[in-house]
C-alpha cells in the first residue's frame, strides 16, 4: 500500500485523456455494451480508462515507469477522497463513490504492470495465470461490481473468464510483446516443442511456435467456458453485454486456428460473423466449440 501524498507531482509525459479513453473504447467495449444504460456505460468507461492508462505507462511510456506508477496509485487514493488532479481519476471518483467500489482491484491492475517492468517471463501456465489474475481478473470484478451482480459465484467465473481473454490477447500480440522484451508463452511449453526465444522474431511462426500457440489456445478457450453460466446468470442486458465479450475472445481464438496459428507475420483478429455466432451461443446457454 502506497500512503496518500498529495505533493506527488503528476508525469508530464502521460499520454493526453482523449487518446486514453479512445482506445479503452475501442478494445474494451463491444457493439452488445451499447445495449446498457448510458449511466452504466459511463461508469465502465472510467474502469476502463483507468485501465488502460496503467497500461500505457507500464507499456510505452518514456521515463521512469516504477515511479509514474507510484504516483498512479496516489492519484487512485485521491480519487477515493474526491481530490484528484488528472482527469481520468476525477471521472473515477463517482464510480468509486456510488458503488463503495474497494481500491485493491485497481491496485492489482497497477502491480501488474510494475511486474512487467520486472518480470519479462513465465516458467509455467499457472504462474502466467497469476500474472493474469493481476492484469485481468479485477477489471471483471469491478465490471461486475458495477452491474450490481458480484455475487462470489459470479466473481469466481468471471476471473476465468477474465483470465482467458488476457490469454487470448497475449496471443495475438506475441511479436509485438517480444519486440518490447517481454514473453507470455510459458517457457515449459516453448522448450517442449523445441522453440527458442528467436523463433518469437521470425517473419512467420515455425512450427514449433505454432504447436506451443495450440497450447495456449485450448487452454484460453477452456477459461472462457464458464462465460456460458455467468452470462445466463444475469438480466437480459447485462447478459448481452458479457455474451458479447465472451464471443469476442472465442472468435479470436478461431482466427488464429484459421490462420493456423500463425500469429507473427500477422495479428488474427475475429470475423463479425463468428463474434455474432458465438455471442447468440453463449446468450442462449449453448455449449461454446
Amino acid at each position: 500500500m502506497v500512503a496518500s501524498d498529495t505533493s506527488t507531482p503528476m508525469p508530464a509525459c502521460l499520454p493526453p485523456e482523449g487518446d486514453v479513453l479512445s482506445r479503452a473504447r475501442s478494445e474494451n467495449f463491444s457493439v452488445a455494451s451499447h445495449l446498457l444504460p448510458h449511466a452504466v456505460r459511463s461508469h465502465l468507461m472510467a474502469i476502463y480508462g483507468f485501465a488502460r492508462l496503467a497500461d500505457e505507462i507500464g507499456d510505452s511510456v518514456v521515463g521512469n515507469r516504477l515511479a509514474m506508477l507510484d504516483w498512479l496509485e496516489h492519484e487512485l487514493e485521491r480519487s477515493a477522497m474526491g481530490k484528484a488532479e488528472h482527469p481520468l481519476f476525477r471521472r473515477l471518483t463517482p464510480t468509486i463513490v456510488a458503488f463503495h467500489l474497494p481500491l485493491l482491484p485497481f491496485r492489482k491492475l497497477i502491480e501488474a504492470n510494475r511486474r512487467d517492468q520486472r518480470v519479462h517471463r513465465y516458467e509455467t501456465f499457472d504462474e502466467l495465470l497469476g500474472y493474469c489474475d493481476l492484469s485481468a481478473a479485477p477489471v471483471g470484478r469491478l465490471v461486475l461490481a458495477v452491474l450490481e451482480a458480484d455475487t462470489s459465484e459470479r466473481v469466481a467465473m468471471a476471473d476465468k473468464v477474465c483470465c482467458g481473454l488476457q490469454v487470448v490477447e497475449h496471443l495475438q500480440d506475441v511479436a509485438e510483446d517480444a519486440d518490447r522484451g517481454r514473453i507470455y508463452l510459458p517457457s515449459e511449453d516453448l522448450r517442449r516443442f523445441g522453440c527458442s526465444d528467436s523463433d518469437l522474431f521470425a517473419p512467420q511462426a515455425s512450427q514449433s511456435l505454432r504447436q506451443a500457440i495450440a497450447i495456449q489456445v485450448d487452454r484460453a478457450r477452456e477459461l472462457l467456458r464458464p462465460g456460458v453460466p455467468l452470462a445466463l446468470s444475469l438480466p437480459p442486458r447485462e447478459r448481452v453485454a458479457v455474451s458479447g465479450f465472451v464471443a469476442g475472445g472465442l472468435g479470436a481464438l478461431d482466427a488464429i486456428c484459421g490462420a493456423s496459428y500463425e500469429v507473427l507475420g500477422s495479428s488474427p483478429r475475429p470475423r463479425r460473423r463468428r463474434v455474432l455466432v458465438h455471442m447468440a451461443r453463449v446468450f442462449t446457454g449453448r455449449k461454446v466449440a
